[in-house]
């Protein structure tokens, strides 16, 4: 299944018609005629996006967006609105929505921005779990380990590393050759990688970070 769509419209008729069109496309969809019933929601963050009108009785969908996003919810919204409102938009997109369409949109155009929006998020969350999963191994080098790591991602060399540790050079290589196993990689070049991804360069190059 390409994913859910979350439909949010107090227009019975649109929902209705929406989701007739999302269904024939092959998504999964929930529909909901308030911000609130969606709030209410415990929703599954993989493999989807929300369809959110702005202007609603009661809670508007700009202020559903904030509430979902200080609740940490990373599904991508695109906006619908029947008013175009520039000063509406900018403050949704500023917000982090993926799109906004003014209705009456065509198909074409909503299902390739959903896709769009649907295959984003799948690459951010893929992208989360080989950081998290980079963040793991680095947890299991030992302090000692930790210090020849940053170190080495640094440019120096196992003798530079071995002066400024107070160690010897042979201990170091030990030490590197650990590093390596523990985080599956075949070369420095590549510890160099994983240091730039979790931020371990730029938090040492900073005055007073630690890391």
């Amino acid at each position: 299944m390409p994913g859910i769509v979350h439909v949010v419209d107090d227009d019975a008729s649109y929902l209705s018609a929406i989701q007739q069109v999302l269904e024939a496309s092959g998504y999964r969809v929930a529909t909901y005629a308030s911000a609130q019933q969606l709030l209410e929601q415990r929703l599954d963050q993989i493999k989807g996006c929300i369809l959110l009108d702005v202007r609603m009785p009661g809670m508007s969908g700009l202020e559903l967006q904030n509430r979902l996003t200080e609740r940490g919810s990373t599904l991508p919204i695109i906006f619908l609105s029947a008013y175009p409102d520039v000063s509406i938009t900018v403050k949704a997109i500023k917000a982090g929505a993926d799109d906004f369409f003014i209705k009456p949109v065509g198909a074409d155009d909503l299902l390739r921005a959903i896709a769009r929006a649907i295959a984003r998020h799948r690459d951010a969350r893929e992208l989360d779990g080989e950081l998290e999963a980079l963040r793991r191994r680095l947890s299991t080098l030992t302090p000692r380990q930790r210090q020849v790591f940053e170190i080495i991602v640094q440019g120096k060399t196992s003798k530079h590393a071995a002066r400024e540790l107070g160690s010897t050079e042979r201990t170091i290589k030990a030490h590197r050759s650990a590093i390596m196993d523990k985080l599956q990689v075949q070369s420095v070049v590549e510890l160099v990688r994983i240091a730039e991804r979790l931020g371990v360069l730029g938090a040492k190059d900073e005055p007073g970070a630690t890391v």
